[in-house]
C-alpha cells in the first residue's frame, strides 16, 4: 500500500488516491463497492500511519527525508528530517544569488531533488533488509502456512469476539453471523435486567473490544510461521468486517462460529462441526458427521476454560469465498483448543504427520500447490494451558 501511495504521489497520480480507487486497485473490490460498508481501506492506511510514526520515531529517526499520509488523505508527504531542512535553509541564499532560476525551474529541480532523496531512501532500505523477492523465495514460509501467506494475497487475521461469546452464554443466546452483523445486536437482549449491573456490563460488552489470550497466541504464531510474508498481513477484530471483506484475499480465522461468527460461512464444508445444545450451561463437542472406521460420532470438550481434562479443535485448510485465495480456520471447543490448534501447526513433526495422515508425503516444505484438509486435534489441558496434542482425525476437501 505504502509503495502504491508513494509511486502514484510522485508521478502526479494523487488526485485519483481516493478510499473508492484504492479500494478497487488494491483490495480488488468490485466497481460498485461502498466505502461506507467496507472499512478495510481505512483500517489499513490507519495502520499505516502508525507504522510510519514508529519507523520514524525508532528505527528510522535520522532518515533525511521524513513521509507520513495526514489522517483523511491517502496522498504521502514528503518531507525533510529537521537537520536537513535547517542545512537547505542555510545552503538556499548563496544559491540563489549565484544563479537567477526561474520559477518553473525552480520547482523542476526541486522535484527531482525530491525524487532522488526518495529513491536514495528506497535503495538503502532494500540493501539493508535484501531484496525483497530473494529473501521471500528464499525463506517461504512452510506449508500448509505457505498457502495462507504468499506473494500475491494481503493475508487477513480475524480473532475471535470475546464479548460476543460472554454475552451468548449470559443470555444463553445461540446467535448467528446475521444476528452478529446487526449493529444493535448487543444492545437489543431483553435476557439482561435494565439498569443496574447488568445494564452496565451489557454497555461494556457492547462498545468494547477484547479476545482471548489463546487469540493472541495464535496470531504470534502465525506471523512467526509467516516470516517475511508476514508484512501483507494485518490483524482484524471480527466486528470491524464486512461481508465483501472476504473476497479475494487469504484469512486465517481463529475461533468458533460462537466467538468468531465469521467461521460459520465455512460450516457446511466441514466433517467436523460443533455442537452445544443449551448455550453456557452444557458440553460443547464436536459432532463426526461421517465417522469412519474407529472414529467417535462425537467428540466432547472442557465444561469451562480454565478446568483440566482435554479439549479439542480443528484445523481446516479451505478455498475463500471467491475461491482464489486460501481461508485458515483454528477452533476449539474452548480457549485452551484454539490454542493448541496453533502450537500444533508450528511444530515441525505434527506438520509431518499431518501430510503423512493426508497421504501428501511427497509435498515439498515450502510448496505452493493447494491442499485443502480438515484435522481434528485433542489437546490436553493444566490450568487453562494446553501441555500437549495429538492428530485424531483427518479429511482431505475436494
Amino acid at each position: 500500500m505504502l509503495q502504491y501511495l508513494a509511486e502514484q504521489t510522485i508521478h502526479g497520480h494523487a488526485h485519483e488516491l481516493t478510499e473508492q480507487h484504492i479500494g478497487n486497485v488494491l483490495f480488488h473490490k468490485p466497481s460498485d463497492y461502498s466505502p461506507l460498508e467496507d472499512s478495510s481501506v481505512r483500517v489499513h492506511a490507519r495502520q499505516l500511519r502508525l507504522k510510519l510514526h514508529e519507523y520514524f520515531d525508532e528505527e528510522g529517526r535520522n532518515e533525511p527525508l521524513i513521509l507520513s499520509i495526514p489522517k483523511g488523505s491517502y496522498t504521502p508527504i514528503f518531507k525533510p528530517a529537521t537537520k536537513a531542512a535547517s542545512s537547505i535553509a542555510e545552503a538556499g541564499p548563496a544559491v540563489s544569488s549565484a544563479v537567477p532560476w526561474r520559477s518553473e525551474a525552480i520547482l523542476a529541480w526541486t522535484l527531482c531533488g525530491v525524487l532522488i532523496i526518495v529513491c536514495a531512501v528506497l535503495v538503502y532500505r532494500s540493501a539493508r533488509h535484501g531484496t525483497p523477492a530473494l529473501t521471500e523465495n528464499a525463506t517461504n514460509p512452510p506449508w500448509p502456512f505457505s498457502q495462507v501467506f504468499d506473494s500475491r494475497h494481503q493475508t487477513l487475521i480475524v480473532v475471535a469476539d470475546g464479548n460476543y461469546g460472554m454475552f451468548r452464554i449470559l443470555t444463553s443466546q445461540p446467535g448467528s453471523l446475521e444476528q452478529y452483523l446487526r449493529r444493535d445486536f448487543l444492545q437489543s437482549s431483553s435476557k439482561l435486567e435494565t439498569g443496574g449491573a447488568d445494564s452496565r456490563l451489557n454497555e461494556y460488552m457492547t462498545n468494547s473490544t477484547l479476545t482471548s489470550f489463546a487469540d493472541v497466541a495464535d496470531v504470534a504464531t502465525l506471523l512467526e510461521m509467516a516470516g517475511p510474508s508476514q508484512k501483507r498481513a494485518s490483524v482484524r477484530y471480527p466486528r470491524d468486517l464486512a461481508m465483501r471483506d472476504l473476497d479475494h484475499e487469504n484469512y486465517a480465522l481463529i475461533g468458533s462460529p460462537g466467538s468468531n461468527p465469521w467461521v460459520s460461512l465455512f460450516q457446511n464444508k466441514l466433517n467436523f462441526r460443533e455442537s452445544e445444545a443449551i448455550v453456557g450451561n452444557s458440553v460443547k463437542a464436536f459432532i463426526n458427521t461421517n465417522p469412519l472406521p474407529g472414529e467417535k460420532d462425537r467428540y466432547e470438550g472442557l465444561r469451562w476454560t480454565g478446568a483440566m481434562g482435554e479439549d479439542y479443535a480443528t484445523i481446516a485448510l479451505l478455498p475463500n469465498v471467491t475461491h482464489d485465495g486460501s481461508v485458515l480456520i483454528m477452533q476449539g471447543l474452548q480457549q485452551e483448543g484454539t490454542e493448541a490448534a496453533g502450537r500444533f501447526l508450528a511444530d515441525p513433526e505434527n506438520r509431518r504427520q499431518l501430510k503423512a495422515r493426508l497421504g501428501i508425503t511427497n509435498l515439498r516444505e515450502n510448496s505452493f500447490e493447494n491442499i485443502w484438509f480438515e484435522a481434528l486435534i485433542r489437546s490436553r489441558t493444566v490450568a487453562g494451558a494446553p501441555n500437549s496434542t495429538t492428530l485424531v482425525a483427518v479429511r482431505r476437501i475436494e
